[in-house]
Order: structure tokens, then sequence, then C-alpha cells
């Protein structure tokens, strides 16, 4: 009887290694996948008003002239799109 439990155990592990990414996916979805194109555009229009949103505040705090010119130019091409 324990043989059988045991080669049963090991059928289970090899069956969940090669079904790995299956399970995975099923289980434990990733965050970022977007459904739809609509979606996937408002995913990315929250990102980029959540970095100005850092930048504009950055700008509050302490004046433009404390921003690393890669924030100013990040906050250039996003003020753009």
């Amino acid at each position: 009887m324990s043989e059988i439990l045991i080669v049963g155990i090991i059928v289970v592990a090899v069956l969940a290694f090669f079904n790995w990414e299956r399970i995975r996916n099923r289980f434990f979805p990733d965050e970022k996948r977007n459904y739809t194109i609509d979606d996937q555009f408002n995913s990315e229009r929250r990102d980029r008003e959540k970095e100005i949103d850092r930048l504009l505040g950055k700008i509050g705090k302490n004046g433009v002239k404390d921003l690393s010119e890669k924030d100013r130019k990040r906050l250039d091409e996003l003020s753009r799109k």
C-alpha cells in the first residue's frame, strides 16, 4: 500500500512540474493582463497620470529647479502625449 502511495505522489509531482505554467496561469493570473484594447489603453493612461502626479508633486514640494534632468525630460515626454 505504501508503494502505491509513493508512486502516486511521484506521478502527481511530475504532472505538476510539466503543467506548472498552466497551473500558475489558472490560479495565479498575471495582474498586468489586459483583456481588451480599451483596458490596455486605460491602464497605460493611469500609469502615465501617476507618473505625472509624482513629478508635479516633486515640483510642488521643492520647485522646478530641484528636478533632475531625467525628470524634466520625462515630464516633457509625458506632457506631449
